[in-house]
């Protein structure tokens, strides 16, 4: 449990746990000062209109009152403003140029294009967070903490996405300090088994993702409904999958972007396609209302969060092949801003794990 809503400091520790926070502070403005000064949006092309899209992405199964498995997860996304080309621009570097040129269907002619930055941090604790000891039959402590790049590509219709995330596993992620540190902030006990969590790891992810607006149906009051179809796939040493899904909205203006984001691979996806690009004719409203329910299922062939380390031995569990999130939640829009609740329930991740886990996610979006 890392998001709370009660505050309560905790003085005796607080100057330990303190610096601690710096070194993740730190860490978050290493990756994104990274990959801004790499990938910065000038290098990409010309800009369609002058907006940015900021969001901020909090899970946690605080909501759902339990502190176990996928515990806390947090993201901040800028989505550029949309664009002409990637290809375009003096201070991209010739390697990135000339990859972003070989990748298929982003850069096809007369489509509206984002670039996305992200950093986040993830982590996973067992059940009994109470225990010293190495529970051998239930997961094992793990932080991710990683920056992402994605390249956006859309018209009404369709959105391709590719994402590159690199990061760290294991303690110099963090992410059991930060857990520490918010504990001792809010009052509430610390997890005691941190130090069993899998080594160091360097993380890298390959992401491609299709997202596709099989229907779309309106009236003239605003009043209507869409589904959004998904198709991707994940390689790396963090996790390797294939995964299908959809998500149906129904509701007062509902935006034409695709979807409502979790913190997932390819999920910053909240830039809308503006209504003078190519293909739209969505008159953009300052208010809407809506009900969205989603299904996703994944056939995993790598989870390091379950499987331990790639290249050194760690504590592990055997991971189920198959998994599904069912969710369900309210999106509201007034003006540039955008705020959803989703509820998630997740099946079982791995053979030891006695039932399915829920969790809550909030989205803050802001258009500027």
């Amino acid at each position: 449990m890392w998001f709370n809503c009660n505050y309560n400091f905790k003085s005796a520790d607080f100057s330990a746990t303190h610096e601690n926070g710096i070194a993740v502070v730190k860490t978050f403005l290493l990756f994104f000062l990274c990959f801004f000064f790499i990938f910065r949006t000038p290098a990409f092309g010309d800009e369609v209109q002058n907006s940015w899209t900021f969001s901020l992405y909090i899970e946690n199964d605080t909501f759902t009152n339990t502190d176990r498995h996928y515990t806390n997860g947090i993201k901040l996304t800028w989505i550029s403003p949309d664009l002409t080309s990637y290809a375009q621009g003096d201070t991209l570097p010739g390697w990135a140029l000339h990859l972003v040129q070989m990748l298929p269907f982003i850069n096809e002619k007369g489509l509206q294009r984002n670039i996305a930055l992200s950093i986040g941090q993830n982590m996973y604790t067992p059940e009994d967070t109470g225990r010293t000891d190495l529970i051998v039959n239930d997961r094992p402590y793990a932080g991710w903490t990683y920056g992402s790049i994605s390249l956006h590509s859309k018209n009404d219709r369709r959105l391709d996405s590719f994402e590159l995330q690199a990061g760290m596993i294991g303690p110099q992620s963090y992410a059991g300090k930060t857990q520490n540190l918010w504990h001792d902030i809010i009052g509430v006990a610390k997890p005691k088994g941190w130090e069993n969590q899998i080594k160091n790891e360097p993380g890298l992810a390959f992401i491609y993702e299709r997202k596709l607006r099989t229907l779309r149906v309106e009236n003239g009051d605003g009043l209507g409904f869409d589904m959004i179809a998904h198709l991707g796939a994940s390689l790396g040493n963090v996790y390797t999958y294939g995964n299908l899904g959809f998500e149906t909205r129904f509701g007062l203006n509902i935006p034409l972007d695709f979807g409502t984001g979790l913190i997932r691979p390819a999920g910053s996806t909240n830039a809308p396609v503006e209504r003078s690009g190519p293909g739209s004719s969505q008159e953009q409203t300052d208010f809407g209302l809506y009900l969205f329910i989603a299904a996703e299922g994944r056939a995993v062939a790598r989870d390091i969060f379950l499987e331990g380390n790639t290249f050194t031995s760690s504590h592990s569990v055997d991971k189920n092949p198959f998994v599904a999130d069912l969710t369900a939640g309210l999106s509201m829009i007034a003006g540039p801003f955008k705020i959803s609740y989703a509820y998630v329930y997740r099946t079982k991740e791995f053979e030891e794990q006695r039932d399915g886990h829920a969790f809550g996610s909030i989205t803050l979006s802001f258009t500027y």
